[in-house]
């Protein structure tokens, strides 16, 4: 008989899918490594259980203890996962501008969640990083995971998204496109693949209201670059210590508006029915057609799934809304 002990036995190992419609412009093969397979329907199932099973290994996390984590969401699904599994509690830090999915989704699989202003600077208290301290600290038999800054997170992808990527393009991938929020996926990723060949091109898409791009241009941190956007999942107002910027060849910016259309393009064009950070992906990838050869293998990474944004990308009046449909 084949069968996985726990749920969390069956994170990992995605499948690679090729794109057709929105890429046939593009000189290249362009394939996209499918992270909504996981079971908790992203990427950050994989980081979610390294950083657990280190600060398991590492004696922080102890047993009947309570796992406090700020999240855009999909980070505390695998967080929660794990906590299922392994008997902990589950809090989760979440901004006002996440889907009230996600929200929704996180209670069903019995998270506490704390939601907390956006439009408020890192260092506030009312911030979700703030509020995310303060409770591990007011919370006895705690552990505060931090995504941003632990190192779990990458080696997550180092050991398994990045080798998966090389197995499953035979070693022939020469481009890793992926939009950057924590900075884990990216330059675990990154580091996999340059290790392999030095010559891999490693993409970082970034969203306007978000310090990566000029940060990385001119290793300024320009808070008047900081400012509210919609995109969810990527982007950042401050700098996490997983951004190994010196792995990052470049980094394209996209627009709410085109990250949101383009998620609904993925869906109808592709069968793709992904997060909104999928539809800022592609668009970035298509910004970039001019650094593309024939003979290019380029991999885009697609994080979450579409079932947390049907009330927002996914619905009509909501894009009108916006302003993103006419």
């Amino acid at each position: 008989m084949q069968y996985a002990e726990n749920i969390l036995e069956t994170i990992g190992n995605t499948p690679m899918v090729k794109i057709n419609r929105l890429t046939a412009d593009l000189p290249c093969l362009v394939l996209a490594k499918y992270e909504t397979f996981n079971p908790g329907n992203s990427v950050k199932d994989r980081m979610a259980l390294k950083m657990v099973e280190d600060a398991e290994a590492a004696g922080i996390l102890k047993p009947g203890g309570t796992i406090i984590e700020g999240t855009s969401g999909n980070t505390g699904m695998g967080l929660a996962l794990a906590a299922i599994v392994k008997g902990y509690k589950m809090v989760c830090v979440i901004s006002d501008k996440q889907s009230k999915e996600k929200i929704d989704i996180l209670k069903a699989v019995g998270c506490e969640v704390v939601v907390c202003p956006t439009d408020v600077a890192p260092d506030d208290p009312q911030s979700y990083y703030s509020t995310s301290r303060r409770l591990a600290e007011e919370t006895p038999n705690s552990w505060y995971v931090n995504q941003y800054d632990n190192p779990s997170n990458c080696k997550a992808h180092f050991e398994s998204t990045g080798p998966e990527i090389w197995d499953q393009t035979d070693g022939k991938v020469t481009h890793f496109v992926v939009g950057v929020g924590t900075g884990g996926t990216i330059s675990g990723v990154g580091a996999y693949l340059k290790m392999k060949n030095p010559n891999v091109k490693v993409w970082g898409v970034d969203t306007y209201g978000s310090v990566f791009k000029k940060y990385h241009e001119t290793g300024i941190f320009d808070e008047n670059e900081i400012y509210p956007y919609i995109t969810e999942g990527i982007g950042e107002d401050i700098l996490p210590l997983n951004v190994n910027f010196d792995l990052i060849d470049g980094f394209t910016k996209v627009t709410d508006k085109d990250a949101a259309i383009y998620t609904r393009r993925l869906a109808k064009e592709e069968g793709f029915f992904l997060g909104n950070s999928a539809g800022a992906a592609i668009k970035g990838l298509l910004q970039l057609k001019k650094h593309f050869t024939k003979d290019d293998v380029v991999v885009v990474l697609f994080h979450d799934h579409g079932s947390r944004y049907v009330g927002k990308m996914y619905n009509d009046a909501w894009m009108r809304e916006k302003g993103f449909l006419d």
